[in-house]
């Protein structure tokens, strides 16, 4: 029993990378809970020995020699004690050894729950140190089921070797976006929290994260460094404004980003469901940074004002509602991006003003 027993543990640390030495430590704890369930008087009279170079698991009761046993559970005769050694006298400690099959089914079962337990606990604990590895990065997932009266939806997701079903919740899903069972999908890790049921992965596909990974997965100069995201401001499903600044002045952070033939925005527009997806250049200077960030219309004048991070914007008459964007979203979105309150204006009410004057 105890070769066999040895073998299951080596399989577990091949199997499931759980620790021998962790496992071990567990069965040792599940040995003594199971003979202080049916020995409690005995409870820290008794030891458990592991020895692995000879696979063999002991466990023993150390008793006092006394003349008359008034505590069978810690006391042992003398004359019992003299059949083990013919040295022994009164006041001298004996190891009585136990045998794990004399454990009560209560018990054995006690003890079966403290390996099971810690199993899980094992494996929980690979699981929240591998997923905490991977926060704020993307990973690919295969969606498990979905639940109609939530709107969340449940994806299995692996990294490495280990595999978890994190929820999509309804807020963090993308509103136009249809998914079903079998679909696979990036998502964003948030992040891993632990609770009583193990680790939860907390994801995203709203998240502009996801976006700035997508841009790293497809544009080798934003992952070697040449090109830096600067800033993103996204409303999912519908359009992403991200500015980008080159390292490098023979490298344009525009044209690396749309790549050849607009090939590697293209796969990031796929990848979002067709989402717009606006590339602008970043500028140190303020007024060129909020003028790109409102493209694709075209801003005659930009003045940045002393009442805090605010600013007004000149656009042709015709450039109006382009600036502006459908319902605002161009306009909250360059905000967004710059950190600038806008306030957009047409051409034609500075030239009545003037004339006025």
């Amino acid at each position: 029993m105890n070769a066999e027993f040895f073998a299951a543990i080596e399989d577990l640390e091949k199997e499931k990378g759980i620790p021998k030495e962790y496992m071990l430590e567990k069965i040792h704890q599940a040995l003594l809970a199971a003979f202080r369930k049916d020995n409690p008087e005995a409870a820290s009279n008794v030891a458990v020995e592991i020895d692995e170079a000879k696979k063999k698991i002991s466990m023993y009761v150390t008793k006092t020699v006394v003349e008359e046993v008034e505590n069978p559970a810690l006391e042992i005769s003398l004359e019992m004690a003299r059949k083990k050694s013919g040295r022994l006298n009164v006041g001298d400690t004996v190891r009585e050894d136990v045998e794990t099959k004399q454990f009560g089914r209560i018990a054995a079962q006690a003890a079966k729950q403290v390996i099971i337990q810690g199993i899980r606990e094992a494996e929980r604990g690979m699981i929240y140190e591998e997923f905490t590895s991977k926060e704020h990065e993307i990973l690919t997932g295969v969606v498990s089921r979905i639940d109609p009266r939530k709107g969340s939806v449940y994806i299995k997701i692996s990294s490495s070797a280990e595999i978890t079903e994190a929820v999509l919740l309804a807020g963090e899903r993308v509103k136009t976006e249809v998914l079903n069972e079998g679909d696979r999908i990036k998502v964003y890790v948030i992040e891993v929290r632990k609770s009583t049921r193990g680790p939860q992965v907390m994801i995203s596909r709203t998240h502009p994260g996801l976006v700035k990974r997508l841009f790293e997965l497809e544009v080798p100069e934003i992952f070697d460094g040449t090109v830096e995201v600067k800033s993103i401001a996204r409303e999912a499903g519908s359009r992403t404004k991200i500015a980008v600044w080159s390292n490098d002045k023979e490298v344009d952070p525009i044209g690396a980003c749309v790549g050849p033939r607009g090939s590697r925005v293209a796969s990031i527009v796929e990848e979002l469901r067709g989402e717009k997806i606006d590339i602008v250049k970043y500028s140190e200077n303020p007024e060129e940074y909020i003028a790109a960030a409102l493209s694709p219309a075209e801003v005659y004048s930009v003045t940045v004002l002393e009442e805090g991070k605010s600013c007004r914007v000149i656009v042709a008459d015709n450039q109006l509602s382009l600036a502006i964007g459908k319902e605002g979203q161009n306009a909250r979105l360059a905000a967004r991006l710059t950190g600038y309150k806008i306030d957009i204006r047409p051409a034609s009410e500075f030239l009545d003003a003037s004339r006025a004057k």
